[in-house]
């Protein structure tokens, strides 16, 4: 019987969905640690939104929180507002990340969600998705994980605003992007920018010129080559000593 309910579940939610079990970035999701009854609760309250395309925005600064979006495919920004009204980015949220946590406090939006490429999101009720780990606590505890990363990512940008030069900042943010690609099981050493040279300054505090100037020195050094947007890590080692980050016998 249960094969039947989630062939229903899938016409009525548009035929070709997919589903947390089915997802290919699950483990870096919400349904990562749950069992298969409670991924079929968690199915039940999610709503799988049509492609949002680039430059559209998720949610604005001063929407009201009514849905955390799980990226499933594709990237988007968030950024907020300065006094001056100059936009300051403040992530880059790839497909597995859950995007509008930090409106729960306020339970409104305090940043501007936006995709820079054509992106699909699963779009969660809060409120349900509240009640629902209340129920669950391997959900709570899964939300809980994924909200200390979270803080645990904003305490190393701080870090590396604070204590890196220019050099190390944009060999960090070249690096980490390597480690998250890999972890979503794409290739850590070839991959496509989809931030503009604009983007990755602003959210590293650089200029569009240093940006340039450093991938320069770093395909003139072979620690990567770059061919518009691609990226070619040649020397892994390299990179990531520059990072401040070697790397261990195992990775």
């Amino acid at each position: 019987m249960i094969p039947e309910k989630r062939v229903i579940r899938r016409i009525q939610s548009g035929g070709c969905a997919i589903h947390c079990q089915d997802c290919s970035i699950s483990q870096l999701c919400i349904p990562f640690t749950l069992n298969e009854h409670e991924l079929d609760q968690l199915d039940n309250i999610i709503e799988r939104k049509k492609p949002i395309q680039k430059g559209q925005a998720l949610f604005k600064a001063g929407d009201e929180l009514k849905s955390l979006y799980a990226i499933r495919s594709g990237t988007i920004k968030s950024y907020t507002i300065t006094e001056q009204g100059d936009e300051q980015i403040t992530a880059f949220h790839l497909a597995g990340d859950l995007v509008g946590f930090d409106a729960i406090g306020a339970q409104i939006h305090p940043s501007f969600a936006q995709a820079l490429e054509t992106s699909m999101v699963c779009e969660i009720p809060f409120e349900t998705l509240d009640d629902l780990s209340g129920k669950m606590p391997s959900l709570r505890q899964q939300m809980m994980r994924l909200m200390s990363g979270e803080i645990k990512g904003d305490q190393d940008m701080i870090l590396l605003l604070s204590k890196k030069n220019a050099e190390e900042r944009l060999a960090a943010f070249i690096y980490n992007l390597s480690r998250r690609f890999a972890q979503r099981g794409f290739s850590p050493r070839e991959f496509r920018l989809t931030m503009t040279r604009g983007d990755i300054g602003n959210y590293l505090g650089l200029t569009v010129e240093t940006i340039s100037r450093l991938l320069g020195r770093f395909q003139k050094s072979d620690i990567l080559s770059v061919k518009g947007k691609y990226i070619t890590i040649q020397d892994i080692d390299a990179l990531a000593q520059l990072a401040g980050n070697p790397r261990t016998p195992c990775e």
